[in-house]
């Protein structure tokens, strides 16, 4: 679930006419922030995108899913889960996630996924 701010932030970007990417961009930071505080994991910088990405898709900012499947599309619009998640199966869960490494979303890796995005340009 993203912060208040976060979605502030993204609000007050499309308020501003900032394109959607803009808006995303701001869910994207805090899933690298929750990623370097250990809140949540990512085994590489691609991935940490994706999950900000994903959860501004269901906050409601207008990106375009990569996606050529449609159940793909729809599972990221933010239905509502009809049975509650086990509490074994969500503390397993949040164990499996603090093992990842943090080291993912560092400034260095960070800066080589972004060489990397560029060169395949």
């Amino acid at each position: 679930m993203p912060e208040k701010r976060t979605i502030k932030k993204a609000q007050t970007a499309k308020r501003h006419g900032k394109s959607a990417s803009t808006q995303a961009g701001a869910f994207v930071h805090e899933s690298i922030e929750h990623i370097r505080k250990g809140k949540h994991g990512a085994k590489n910088a691609k991935q940490a995108i994706a999950i900000g990405l994903s959860e501004a898709r269901r906050a409601g900012v207008a990106i375009p899913d990569k996606s050529k499947k449609k159940s793909t599309a729809k599972k990221a619009t933010g239905r509502i889960a009809l049975k509650k998640t086990s509490a074994t199966r969500s503390k397993a869960a949040v164990k499996r996630l603090k093992k990842e490494p943090t080291s993912s979303v560092s400034h260095a890796a960070l800066s080589r996924h972004a060489r990397k995005v560029v060169h395949k340009r």
